[in-house]
Formats: C-alpha cells, sequence, structure tokens
C-alpha cells in the first residue's frame, strides 16, 4: 500500500495503525541484513505510537493526512530519545533533547517514526560509504551503491521497510540516491521546509525532502512538512503552496526545457534514451518543448567543492570533544581536540574539512571561496534568464544507473562528479525532484529531474505525475 492509502485506511478504521507498523517492523527485521538501510530501528517506539493512533480513531478523533504511516528519518534529524549519530562515531550514541521540527510535524500528522537511517557520514559522499557503520547496499542489486549521501532512506523506500522517508540534499543527496534506486525524491525550494533540528553540513545549501514510492505520497508528505517555521531564521515567512491538488492538471501548454549543460557530455546513453523517452512524454501530454540553456551551470560542481566544504569547515567546529560526543584525552586542550576530531571523523570528513579550512583561510579567501560565491551569483542569474523562457527544466538525474560498491572509493572526483546533475539547484536554492523512469541497459533504474523556479512546486509535481502516469 501506499502511504496515501495506509492514512486512509487507518483513518476509516479499516486497518489499525498497530498492524501497519508491526508488517513493516517484520518486512525490516527480515531484510535489513542484506542492505543495511537503518543504523537504528525503533520497534517499540513505533508499536507505542501506533497504539496511540489506534485509540485516537476508536475515539472518534482523526489522528492526520499521514495516520498510521510508517516513516524513516535519516540519521542527522534530531529526535527526542533516539541517537542521532550523522552515521559518525563522533556523535555515536548521542541522544538529542528534542526533535527536528520536520519529526514534529510528521507524529502531528499521525505518522510514525521507524528508525534512522543509514547515511554519508554528516551527509558527504555519493554512495553511503563512507559512513562509520559500514555501507548500505541498493536493493535492486545489492553489488551496487544506493546513492548518498541519504542512501540509507532511499534504500528503506525501495526496499519496502517504509512508504515515506525523510533525507537532506546538500548537492543531490535525496535526488541522486532516488535515481539509483528507482524512488521519488524530492529537494523543495530551500527555506520551505524548516532546517530545524537537520545536523548541518552546509546551512546556505541544506534542504529537507522526501522519499516515497509514488509522486502522490511524496505531494502528500510536502503538504506536511513545509510551512514558516520561527525557528529556522532562513525559513521562508509566506505559507507553502500547497501541491496534492495539483497533480491531476497535467501539463498541457507548459514551457519545458531539456537543460543542455546537464545533458550532453558525460551522460550515459542508456540515461540520455531514458530522458528522450520521458521528453516524449511531456510533448505527448502537451508541453511545449525546447532546448534550453544555463552556461554558468558547467562550474556548478567546481563552485560547490569550494562553498560546500567552506561551510563544513565552521559548522563541524563545534565537535571539539568538550560540549557533546566522542571525546579522546589529551595532555592539553589542543591536544585533546586533535585527538578527538582524528579518532571521530572519517576520512571523507577531513577532507572536506580541510579543502574549505583552505578556501577560507588568510590570502586564499578572495581566489577561492570568494570566486565561488561569484560563479553562484553567476549561475543564479543564468537560471533566472532561463526562468523567464520556460516553466520547468529537465536533465538526468544521475550521469549514470548505480555503480558498483568500491568502485569510485579511491577516486573522489570520480565520485563526485555523480553529482553533476544536482548540485547547481543546491548553489540557487530552486526546487527539483527525481522521479523513475524505467532502467537502463543493466537493468537498474534510472531517474529524470525535473527543476522548477523556486515556490515552483505545484508546477513541477504536475511534470512529476504526467512521468508517473506515463510509464
Amino acid at each position: 500500500m501506499t502511504a496515501v492509502e495506509i492514512a486512509a485506511a487507518v483513518r476509516s478504521g479499516q486497518r489499525s495503525a498497530r498492524s501497519v507498523v508491526d508488517e513493516h517492523l517484520d518486512v525490516i527485521a527480515d531484510g535489513d541484513a542484506d542492505i543495511h538501510a537503518f543504523n537504528l530501528v525503533a520497534a517499540a517506539q513505533a508499536q507505542a505510537r501506533a497504539d496511540e493512533i489506534d485509540g485516537a480513531v476508536a475515539a472518534g478523533n482523526d489522528p492526520g493526512p499521514l495516520a498510521g504511516v510508517p516513516v524513516a528519518l535519516k540519521d542527522n534529524l534530531c529526535t527526542r530519545g533516539l541517537a542521532t549519530t550523522c552515521s559518525s562515531r563522533i556523535l555515536e550514541g548521542w541522544v538529542p533533547p528534542y526533535n527536528a521540527t520536520v519529526v514534529e510535524q510528521l507524529q502531528n500528522a499521525g505518522a510514525v517514526v521507524v528508525g534512522k537511517t543509514n547515511m554519508d557520514e554528516f551527509a558527504m559522499g555519493s554512495s553511503t560509504e563512507n559512513s562509520a557503520f559500514g555501507p548500505t547496499r541498493n536493493p535492486r542489486d545489492t553489488s551496487r551503491v544506493p546513492g548518498g549521501s541519504s542512501g540509507g532512506s532511499a534504500a528503506a523506500v525501495a526496499a519496502g521497510f517504509a512508504p515515506v522517508a525523510l533525507g537532506s540534499d546538500t548537492g543531490g543527496s535525496i535526488r541522486q540516491p532516488a535515481a539509483l534506486c528507482g524512488v521519488v525524491g524530492v529537494k523543495p525550494t530551500y527555506g520551505l521546509v524548516s532546517r530545524y533540528g537537520l545536523v548541518a553540513f552546509a546551512s546556505s545549501l541544506d534542504q529537507i525532502g522526501p522519499f516515497t514510492t509514488t509522486v502522490a505520497d511524496a505531494a502528500a508528505v510536502l503538504d506536511v512538512i513545509g510551512g514558516p517555521d520561527a525557528r529556522d531564521s532562513t525559513s521562508i515567512s509566506q505559507p507553502q503552496p500547497p501541491v496534492s491538488h495539483t497533480l491531476a492538471d497535467g501539463v498541457d501548454g507548459l514551457r519545458v526545457g531539456v537543460l543542455a549543460e546537464l545533458s550532453g557530455n558525460g551522460i550515459a546513453s542508456d540515461v540520455a534514451a531514458r530522458l528522450q523517452a520521458a521528453v516524449g512524454a511531456l510533448e505527448s501530454a502537451g508541453a511545449r518543448v525546447a532546448e534550453a540553456s544555463v552556461p554558468a551551470a558547467v562550474y556548478g560542481l567546481s563552485a560547490y567543492y569550494l562553498i560546500a566544504p567552506a561551510e563544513a569547515s565552521s559548522n563541524l567546529a563545534r565537535y571539539d570533544g568538550v560540549r557533546y560526543g566522542l571525546r579522546v584525552d589529551g595532555s592539553s586542550t589542543p591536544d585533546m581536540n586533535t585527538a578527538t576530531r582524528s579518532a571521530g571523523f572519517g576520512d571523507e570528513v577531513k577532507r572536506r574539512i580541510m579543502i574549505g579550512t583552505y578556501a577560507l583561510s588568510a590570502g586564499y579567501y578572495d581566489a577561492y571561496y570568494g570566486k565561488a560565491q561569484k560563479v553562484r551569483t553567476l549561475i543564479i542569474n543564468d537560471f533566472a534568464s532561463v526562468w523567464e523562457q520556460f516553466d520547468l527544466l529537465v536533465s538526468p538525474t544521475s550521469p549514470t544507473t548505480a555503480f558498483s560498491l568500491g568502485e569510485r572509493t579511491a577516486d573522489p572526483m570520480a565520485m563526485y562528479m555523480s553529482d553533476v546533475c544536482t548540485v547547481p539547484v543546491n548553489l540557487t536554492g530552486q526546487a527539483a525532484m527525481s522521479v523513475p523512469y524505467g532502467v537502463g541497459d543493466d537493468g537498474l533504474p534510472v531517474g529524470v529531474q525535473i527543476m522548477a523556479p523556486a515556490l515552483g512546486e505545484p508546477v513541477m509535481f504536475r511534470a512529476a505525475a504526467v512521468l508517473e502516469a506515463s510509464l
């Protein structure tokens, strides 16, 4: 059953929330040893919450639009009473004293948290191989990666462990694993979903969004978690435009651009073929399709890998062995700080902290970080120009289908190229989502990326629904 179907059945009394939750916990128990989607399964808490929802239904109360829906949470979302580790030794065992806003919103809507999912440490990676607790495997082929950094969340939905999962997207960390695992993944407009309680990687880029098996489920979740939050200074103050009611509106007359800079060189031929099939489906549904160009997008990856590490260098300075998390004793405070961070952070996190610290250092700031911000502005301006001509843009989500475990771990640049199609939209703060659209030559899923201007989610979801229906 989809999330929408589960909620309808629970709200009407046709199914109990407890039976739904127990069913999914059984699937997790049977299958997660092969996948490792979860760092923590909260069985007892989930069952207790399900019983509360059933009690509300029995009393004639409506538990909410996601009543009884099992939800998996990426392990960088704070959960009161449940460990939040960011898949890092430096936070192993840390239990937050509060919930992230999105966790509160899901619970208020009747959803049931079933566990915390594995991820690349501090969301730094594209394969979920950088976790301190071991890699996650792709349910479509366990010899392949699920993508990253939200690979555990994508895998949980693809494997049927939960109909909904939340992830975070800093440079494609929702959309890329969604594509590789064959599920729907949404990166909302920056500021549309509160970041309060999300452990920060790069604060000007991070955004929370859902994974689901259907477009309608993603819309239902976004309608719950979107909206203003006074606790997040970057939250958009205006109400979120609802998306669920637009799904049947179609794309007739919409102007859709195929983004040339993200659809040409470097894209595998089988992925390109699926994009063309998707373009054909949009044209058949009445969209007016033409080639679009955002010239500065080709510099997106270069700018991102200066801006994101620079912000990470600042954000991760708080893990010093003093306030919380791991502490390794030393003969002095600086020795303790060094020993703690050396033992607590993995290689990829250390690499990005060093890159970011270098880019921010005296004598190099203007040459690296400052120039990257200027390039970011060029990308924003180029997108602003293209939105005058188009309502939506499309491209592949990932240049390839899922690659083999270990294939790119020794070559950081090859790994970073996995995000070449997704990072430009993080730099601009616009909306984007990945919709599964068939398989490549290897039989593995291919995702098509739909991009929209800021707060363009209602139109974006209309196109996603058309693509889904065309399959």
